[in-house]
């Protein structure tokens, strides 16, 4: 009786546990060469989509979220819209961009750039996982 009570007390501790407060481990990994982003959430694969990072370079290293702007626009391109910005060092951002035909490609100032839905996503995505997303960049 004893263990069965033990049992029944570690399952639920292990319901309310997973269940209230759950929080997932969020993995953005952005392959330079292949122009690509994998999405990671809890050790699971969830998304893979082509960007565009910086022509003149994309700083490499493993970094954290800074800051999120949904309608940002950038202080130094002229007020270029950067919708669903991820900042991670500096003024540097993971954002959606109206220039979708060059994703796959490199063609930024240096940030990553996004099709502007798979930005939403990933940005919804950061905003509720902020302290427990790293952004890998090699």
């Amino acid at each position: 009786m004893r263990r069965l009570a033990s049992v029944i007390a570690c399952a639920a501790g292990l319901y309310s546990a997973s269940s209230v407060g759950a929080r997932a481990d969020v993995v953005v990994r952005i392959d330079k060469a292949s122009q690509r982003m994998s999405v990671i959430v809890d050790g699971e694969h969830r998304y893979t989509w082509a960007v565009s990072t910086g022509i003149g370079g994309t700083p490499s290293g493993t970094f954290r979220p800074q800051s999120l702007s949904r309608h940002h626009r950038s202080h130094l391109y002229g007020g270029a819209p950067m919708p669903h910005s991820i900042f991670y060092s500096g003024n540097f951002a993971i954002h959606g961009t109206i220039h979708i035909a060059r994703l796959g490609s490199r063609a930024s100032h240096g940030c990553v750039r996004l099709h502007p839905s798979n930005a939403a996503t990933l940005f919804g995505l950061v905003q509720k996982e902020m302290g427990n997303t790293r952004i890998v960049i090699q």
